[in-house]
Formats: C-alpha cells, structure tokens, sequence
C-alpha cells in the first residue's frame, strides 16, 4: 500500500491532482494501465487530459453529471420492472447519493438548476435541487413511502 501511495505523491508533484485523473481513467478503461505499462502512452495521456477536464470544467461536470442520473434512472427503472430489488436499491442509494453530493457542490448546483427537465424535474417547489432529485425520484420518504420504494 506504501507503493501506491508514493506513487501519486510523486504524480502529485508532477501534475497536481493527477493521480486522481490517472486513476478515474483506469478505471473506466482498465486497458490502458497495461498499455502505458508497455510504453503505449498515447490513449492514457488522452485520457488523462479528458479527466483533469471533467473534474475541472463546471459544465463538463455538470454534463457528466446528468449523463450519470439519466443512466442510472434508466438502470433503476428495468431493474424495478424485472423484479430485482436488490440491484434496484443499490441504484437508488447511488442516486440519493448523488443528489446528496450537490449539497457539498454549490457551482454545481447551480449549474444544474437550468437542465431540470434533463434530470426528470419538471416544475419548481422552492426545494434545493439535491432535495428535488431525491423527491421527484422518489428516493426521498415523501413520495417513495407510498410507492414502496423509499430508501
């Protein structure tokens, strides 16, 4: 564990916050570590670049941000249909903390305020919009009790 942790301390003096670019990145493509391991370096430095500008720019967070809800409400909607009521709370609970997230992400926040319909929201009710995702979607106990879906 020593090991990793001297790495992106010394990735971090090289290209501050870019281990944690580096690593989202293999994560998402886990075939590009073996390719810059070979010396291949060329799509993981692409990639690093994509990262460090998802976490940088507030409108590449807010589209990913968006991307992530649509994907994930779409995931939690079969898996309700199909009958998986396991996979579908752990959807839920991601979502609720997704919601949750916006409350420590003000720019963010307010960024996303203009793209409520894109994230299922449809009128206005004075809540914050972490709060709004959580009820419209009914993660939250006001709508999702009556459902059978509250988490």
């Amino acid at each position: 564990m020593w090991e990793l942790q001297d790495a992106r301390k010394a990735f971090e003096e090289v290209r501050p916050n870019g281990w944690r670019d580096a690593e989202a990145a293999y994560v998402k493509n886990p075939e590009l570590a073996r390719e810059a391991g070979s010396g291949q370096v060329r799509r993981a430095v692409q990639a690093l670049q994509l990262e460090t500008e998802l976490r940088t720019d507030p409108q590449r967070r807010a589209d990913r941000f968006v991307e992530r809800w649509q994907k994930l409400d779409h995931t939690s909607q079969r898996q309700y249909q199909a009958g998986d009521m396991s996979g579908y709370k752990t959807t839920r609970v991601a979502m609720g903390d997704m919601a949750k997230s916006l409350e420590r992400d003000p720019q963010l926040e307010s960024i996303l305020a203009n793209r409520k319909l894109e994230l299922g929201i449809s009128f206005d009710s004075g809540r914050s919009l972490g709060r709004e995702l959580a009820f419209n979607h009914g993660i939250d106990l006001g709508r999702g009790r009556g459902r059978g879906i509250g988490i």
